[in-house]
């Protein structure tokens, strides 16, 4: 199509071209034939103008004769200049198509010979599908074959499937003859002995790898709480609810008297704190169960003494004086405890009750400085398993704060400590760890567990705690008759003050099993009754002993 288009502009030029040829022809002929005559100019009649006009008309005429033929001289070059360029386009146009023309006689012998190829390769898969569907037919025949056959095996196990049916209805029938049982029976005693193997044989697999698994967890547990322990070091304190107050001199106790005693009255009236003054030597005692009350108390009373002004009005000063005292006094233990324990960001109202605690005592041990060992160990083994030491540090240190509310809040001092700690803006886990400390709640995190243990190996570990003797002997007696009240015990002896008891058992009533089971009841049993620190190794003793005199 545009070697057609270019063809049609060349011969549309040309035509052009010879048209204006023309035009200018027929412009010289006219001006060669007309007279031209100018303004001003002679007459027509005057020969000398008449020859000056034509001498000028014809050097016009030559003029544009000289102009038309460079005219049609240009536009014949300009004519061969686009011919040429024509013919070449045409050329190259032509050469395009000799090429496309080769490049599809190309593509047509390839898809021929594609073709071919996929002729043949279809042939050859005809002929591999023409084989198989040979053996397919022969295979299916000889399955029929084989099924004929299975038929007819099939048919003779069933005649002696029938046959061996009669003979073991016969030989059931001679040996429940003989053994006087019928095959339920014999079935059921058979089923009972395996049954009962099968136990035994289970139990001492449980056992084994109870023993097994209780030992690795044993000997893992025990490496990280002794090296806890071991890391920790802790003074010991003993629990008491009077506070003894040295004087100068045995004639102070009169003074503290007062006239008719209205020192002493106004002294307990205004601290709330018995004074109890007997003979003992130069000193007198202070009784009061709130410790934080009794040391306010002591120290107005030192400082009275000091003072040497004993009346009402100066005992009122001064014990106003004293609590403003000991409350800084319990602001800096609390800061001191934090920066021991290594905390910050602590509310400033947990701190304070945190330092009320530092005159607070639980079974001997001072409860400040229980929080603070409770934090070093849960930070210990928060290290030793991989866990986060800060937030274990937190749980463990402030699972007591209760303890400095127990005589304002109802509840008990998990619960109260939870409630404070959520209250200043202490984190979940926390709040969690506290109030589960003592399985008021059912402890759901890793941190309220290892809260657990910190607080039992800092209030378990040796001479960290001391109970008083009536809960000691009851404990004792519980223990023991726990154990008692079970079939085939023989004697109980609890020993190494609660921690161990040892069971003895008759030989004849429990076995090897039985004495592992009685051992595993006792315990839970203990676990479920007894509250105590640290833990009870329940040891089942089974002894048979058989002698026999020579004569």
């Amino acid at each position: 199509m545009p070697v057609v288009l270019v063809a049609a502009l060349a011969v549309l030029l040309a035509v052009l071209i010879i048209g204006l040829l023309g035009t200018l022809l027929v412009l010289v002929r006219s001006q060669r034939g007309t007279t031209v005559r100018l303004p001003g100019a002679l007459p027509a009649s005057s020969p000398a103008a008449a020859d000056t006009e034509l001498e000028d008309a014809r050097r016009e005429a030559a003029s544009v004769r000289s102009q038309a033929q460079d005219e049609v001289a240009e536009l014949q070059r300009r004519a061969r200049d686009e011919a040429a360029d024509v013919r070449r386009q045409a050329e190259t146009v032509a050469a395009l198509a000799r090429s496309a023309r080769e490049d599809a006689d190309s593509e047509v012998r390839e898809l021929r010979e594609d073709i071919r190829e996929q002729r043949a390769a279809l042939e050859r898969r005809e002929q591999r599908v023409s084989e198989r569907e040979e053996r397919v037919s022969a295979e299916a025949q000889h399955v029929e074959e084989r099924g004929r056959e299975l038929g007819a095996i099939e048919a003779d196990l069933g005649r002696r499937r029938a046959e061996l049916a009669d003979v073991e209805s016969e030989r059931r029938q001679v040996l429940e003859r003989i053994a006087g049982l019928t095959a339920e029976q014999a079935k059921g005693e058979l089923l009972a002995v395996v049954e009962t193997q099968a136990k035994r044989e289970a139990a001492v697999l449980a056992r084994d790898i109870e023993r097994s698994a209780r030992a690795a967890a044993d000997r893992e547990a025990r490496s990280i709480i002794t090296t806890a322990i071991q890391r920790v070091a802790t003074e010991q304190t003993t629990e008491s609810v009077v506070t003894p107050v040295q004087l100068p001199a045995e004639d102070m106790k009169g003074r503290i008297i007062g006239r008719e005693g209205r020192n002493i009255r106004a002294f307990e009236q205004v601290t709330g704190v018995n004074v109890i003054i007997d003979d003992t030597p130069d000193a007198v005692l202070l009784s009061c169960f709130d410790p934080v009350r009794r040391e306010v108390a002591r120290v107005t009373l030192e400082t009275l003494m000091l003072d040497g002004r004993i009346h009402p009005q100066r005992i009122e000063e001064q014990y106003d004086k004293s609590r403003a005292d000991v409350e800084r006094l319990c602001v800096k233990a609390g800061e001191d405890a934090l920066v021991d324990i290594g905390l910050t960001d602590v509310h400033p109202e947990l701190v304070v009750l945190l330092g009320r605690l530092r005159y607070r005592t639980s079974y001997g041990q001072n409860v400040l400085k229980h929080l603070v060992e409770s934090g070093h160990i849960a930070g210990l083994m928060a290290a030793e398993l991989g866990l986060d030491v800060a937030l274990l540090k937190r749980c463990a240190f402030l699972h007591d704060i209760g303890k400095a509310l127990t005589h304002e809040a109802e509840g008990s001092h998990a619960i109260v400590g939870a409630e404070l700690a959520r209250r200043y803006g202490e984190c979940d886990d926390v709040v969690h760890a506290i109030e589960a400390h003592h399985n008021e709640v059912e402890p759901r995190t890793v941190e309220a567990v290892l809260t657990q243990a910190a607080d039992a190996i800092s209030g378990g570990r040796p001479g960290a705690r001391r109970e008083s003797l009536e809960a000691y002997v009851k404990r004792l007696q519980r223990l023991e008759e726990i154990a008692k009240a079970h079939d085939g015990v023989d004697k109980v002896f609890a020993m190494q003050a609660g921690r161990e008891v040892r069971v003895m058992v008759l030989p004849e009533a429990v076995d090897d099993i039985q004495a592992q089971v009685l051992a595993r009841d006792i315990a839970k049993q203990v676990e479920e009754e007894l509250s105590y620190p640290g833990h009870i190794r329940i040891t089942v003793v089974r002894e048979s002993r058989a002698s026999e005199v020579a004569r």
